[in-house]
């Protein structure tokens, strides 16, 4: 099963050419689910069907769905969720700043890459398509997984066997609530997720990331700036798909100084991102949205390239000995060195940007 991610700045149109690309799949006779993870879905806009949290299906060989965040949240961590606000409120009177407390930001986020892991385990499909949110959100969700592992296991250090042995004792003295097996069943279901989770995003036989941009000089800079930060988080860029190219006879009379600047952000990219994949889509003279509309523009994006394919790949982290020395690499381009810092403590190094 392959597992392709559509990201980008808000209001590039990624939604639209994961769309599209799922209809071209499923065309080829590829059994395709896209999901949307952004809270604001548009994946029913484009598609011209109401979707929910459970796959529909809108055409031959293509399901689609909305995550449902809070849903789903309630249902991965809700005994866990109510042991905390007991813990939080022991001392004190239930408020309502408690419960905001145990909304953390993100968590809503990685609930989405776990659907995204429930399916891959099931195998029902050859592809999965993710629309993505805007890459700030994205980003975020992509680097949640190891964030929220590490708080767990600082949050929640007790260990089974002994909360059973003292936990009463401790909870008479103090009037703290100890967990109870159901919530040690939680952090451990929980725990194992995010693992699962990140040995699946990681592994770049099955997981691309694609980054969908405009001809423009702002969108590009930060199409730059997330490619970079995608490798800092060892995820493999396979493709770029530059949307919305006016064509020539539309850059005519009120826009024709648009001509040397779509040229100057056309040349850029392809001197940016050498060796990538790069794709390109005029804008088109009806909005994207409806499966016909969506087939059509498929073929003029990719061309005679199957997009099932893993794209390109790059060696992001490597690790070698050199004159007895342990160096560790890591690809970052279009960041400035000075602007970094790095610092050891242990054997863990961390890198600022």
């Amino acid at each position: 099963m392959r597992i392709i991610l559509y990201t980008g700045k808000g209001g590039v149109g990624k939604t639209s050419i994961a769309a599209a690309t799922a209809c071209l799949l499923a065309k080829e006779g590829k059994k395709v689910l896209i999901m949307s993870t952004d809270q604001a879905h548009s994946l029913s806009d484009s598609l011209d069907t109401k979707l929910g949290p459970k796959p529909l299906n809108i055409t031959e060989n293509l399901d689609a769905m909305e995550v449902d965040a809070v849903t789903e949240c309630e249902l991965a961590w809700g005994n866990l969720k109510d042991f905390m606000y007991k813990m939080m409120t022991s001392k004190s009177e239930e408020s309502l700043e408690a419960e905001e407390l145990l909304v953390f930001p993100g968590f809503e986020e990685l609930i989405s890459l776990f659907k995204i892991k429930e399916i891959y385990d099931e195998g029902k499909y050859d592809v999965l398509i993710v629309d993505c949110a805007p890459m700030g959100e994205t980003l975020a969700l992509l680097k949640f997984p190891e964030m929220f592992g590490q708080f767990i296991e600082s949050v929640v250090p007790w260990k089974r066997k002994a909360t059973k042995l003292v936990g009463p004792t401790i909870e008479k003295l103090t009037k703290i609530p100890m967990p109870s097996d159901v919530v040690f069943d939680d952090i451990e279901n929980l725990v194992a997720k995010i693992d699962g989770l990140r040995e699946l995003m990681w592994n770049k036989d099955i997981v691309s990331m694609r980054i969908v941009t405009t001809p423009e000089k702002i969108v590009i800079k930060e199409t730059k700036r997330n490619f970079s930060y995608l490798h800092l988080y060892n995820y493999n860029v396979d493709a770029i798909i530059v949307n919305k190219l006016y064509p020539k006879e539309a850059l005519e009379g009120y826009f024709y100084k648009w001509i040397k600047n779509q040229k100057d952000a056309i040349e850029d990219i392809k001197d940016s991102f050498k060796g990538i994949p790069i794709f390109y889509l005029e804008l088109q003279k009806h909005e994207l949205r409806t499966i016909n509309l969506l087939k059509e523009v498929s073929k003029k994006i990719y061309g005679n390239t199957d997009p099932y394919n893993i794209l390109f790949r790059n060696t992001i982290f490597s690790e070698a000995v050199e004159d007895n020395k342990q160096v560790f690499r890591i690809l970052l381009p279009f960041f400035d060195i000075n602007d970094m810092e790095l610092l050891q403590k242990g054997e863990e190094l961390t890198l600022i940007i």
